[in-house]
């Protein structure tokens, strides 16, 4: 279906940018019975939303001319959650209206205040700016809202969630009334509802395709791993789907620190993305990944809030959500565009109960499985590399080049040539990692604890006992984290002089020998682990029989 009738200039632009047919949210608000209306709009992220309320607008601010006045007042004002968005936004708006001579103008924190209050004195036809900061420009007077024909407010459930209310309030309530509002959701809980309710006039609700549904372009897969190995998971997930550009989520700031380090040693061109960076640390990192210097950011919730990547293919959950929502969201940053995209939960074994509930509430459909193994990542290498090298011979030889290669035939036989070229391909691909084998099938639905009712565990030792300050305390924890199991799957813990006996649960016994049989941590080494006999206070004693209470008679 193709675009209805718009201005020419826009028309133009998006011939410009191969958009062929409008996505479903930029139909639908296109639709005839929309026009001049205030809309309650709801679609998945990555829909096509900024072009389409950029179209909503155009005959109200073009008043069915080709181009459009000298700038001054705003004629439109978006708002948009942080600050990366709204640059984007920017971004789209200005290709789609600069045919029209359009001037858009960001208002964003983290930048100078005084150049943004200069280019509002030079005039503007649409503003786009962060809530904190468009009320600081519009309470100095820097920010005239006199002139404005349309309000869009982009992301508005996100706006909520990083608390802007107050600031949406205090924008919505200095905008003329006979504004036109548009506002943007991909969830409309009672925040959102309350907000069209007093903000909004006889709000036509769009929901833009199945909202429910799940996202046709990303492909879902949870990945089983062993609790420890989070960041050895993420290398392999990395070079295993080889996406052009990737994000990794991580709940917390020193998270992102930490495993943005560990992989740049690794040799992965990587940035961080968290709420400690300045503005312009945030700018370098996402220009970084724009222009392809860097291919994987590693990003808290908060900091990626917004974002849009071109050719992001891949993202990884390091950390799992803790709400549907965020699933969605992470998630959400691939298959953009109609483009294809893969989101991967790295999910430790012990809680893959969780990853259930947190898929069945967010109504995604996953294909669970192992973790990508480094033998997996190796056989992709070596097709990649095969393919390159016959594209690299199939190239027309430079001058000269050929006599060079007569001359290293002569010296050595064929195939040394043809190793010495896969070494040098293969030489920037970072090592895959060596991960623990976990099964992807489900555990017991009610397994009893270790060594109960008729179930017995399986027993082992390790080399260290009360002379090492052995102490259960720090042994569990110790044990769940080398073996690959929980602490419900560790039974008794008998320490002894020398040694310390303990029982496995026997579903586990066979992924624990296999876990502690691999090397562990340097600091460790000196403990090895190794199956043992029951001990002998394991052996049932008889009850010695209870005395008998004397009575006197009386």
């Amino acid at each position: 279906m193709p675009f209805p009738p718009l201005p020419a200039p826009l028309q133009a632009a998006l011939a410009e940018r191969g958009y062929a047919e409008p996505t479903p949210v930029q139909a639908a608000v296109l639709e005839a019975e929309t026009e001049g209306r205030d809309l309650l709009v709801s679609a998945q992220t990555g829909s096509g939303k900024t072009v389409a309320y950029g179209l909503a607008m155009a005959h109200l601010l073009m008043g069915g001319t080709d181009r459009l006045s000298a700038p001054g007042q705003p004629l439109a004002l978006v708002v948009a959650p942080t600050r990366e968005l709204a640059l984007q936004v920017q971004g789209e708006l200005a290709w789609l209206y600069a045919k029209a001579g359009g001037r858009v103008v960001t208002c964003v924190g983290g930048t100078d205040p005084i150049a943004e209050r200069r280019a509002l004195e030079r005039g503007a036809h649409l503003v786009v700016g962060t809530p904190g900061r468009l009320r600081d420009h519009l309470e100095r007077g820097n920010l005239r809202p006199q002139s404005l024909r349309a309000v869009v407010l982009d992301e508005a459930d996100e706006m909520l969630d990083l608390g802007f209310r107050e600031e949406l309030e205090a924008i919505l309530e200095t905008t003329p009334e006979d504004r036109r509002t548009l506002l943007f959701s991909a969830t409309v809980p009672a925040g959102i509802a309350a907000i069209a309710r007093t903000y909004q006039k006889d709000a036509l609700r769009i929901a833009a395709g199945d909202a429910g549904a799940q996202h046709g372009d990303i492909e879902y897969r949870a990945l089983i791993i062993a609790p420890h190995e989070i960041e050895r998971a993420v290398v392999n997930s990395l070079r295993f789907f080889e996406a052009r550009s990737a994000m990794v989520f991580c709940r917390t700031r020193a998270t992102v620190t930490r495993l943005h380090g560990n992989l740049a040693e690794r040799g992965f061109a990587a940035v961080a993305l968290s709420g400690e960076l300045s503005q312009a640390e945030r700018n370098r990192a996402m220009q970084s990944l724009r222009d392809g210097r860097a291919r994987v950011c590693v990003a808290t919730d908060v900091a990626a809030r917004g974002i849009d990547l071109p050719d992001l293919g891949l993202v990884i959950h390091a950390e799992l959500p803790n709400d549907p929502e965020t699933l969605l969201h992470r998630s959400g940053r691939t298959g953009r565009a109609g483009r294809k995209g893969i989101s991967a939960l790295l999910v430790p074994h012990n809680r893959r109960r969780a990853a259930e509930r947190l898929l069945q509430a967010a109504r995604v459909q996953a294909a669970w499985g192992p973790a990508p193994s480094a033998e997996a990542i190796r056989e992709k290498d070596d097709a990649r590399i095969l393919a390159q090298a016959t594209e690299l011979a199939a190239e027309e030889p430079i001058d000269g080049d050929l006599a060079l290669a007569r001359q290293l035939l002569a010296a050595q036989p064929p195939e040394a040539l043809a190793a010495a070229l896969m070494r040098t391909l293969r030489a920037p691909l970072p090592a895959p990692e060596d991960l623990a084998e976990i099964s992807d099938r489900p555990p017991p639905r009610q397994p009893h604890p270790a060594g109960a009712g008729n179930a017995p565990g399986t027993w082992f030792k390790m080399n260290l006992g009360r002379n090492g300050n052995a102490d259960p305390r720090w042994v569990l924890p110790f044990l769940c984290r080398r073996g690959n199991v929980t602490r419900q799957e560790i039974g008794r813990i008998q320490v002894q002089e020398r040694e310390t006996r303990f029982e496995v649960a026997p579903w586990a016994s066979d992924r624990f020998a296999t876990a502690v049989r691999r090397p562990g941590d340097a600091k460790d080494a000196h403990i090895r682990i190794q199956p043992s006999d029951p001990p002998l206070a394991d052996t049932p004693r008889p009850r010695p029989a209870a005395p008998r209470r004397q009575y006197e008679k009386r």
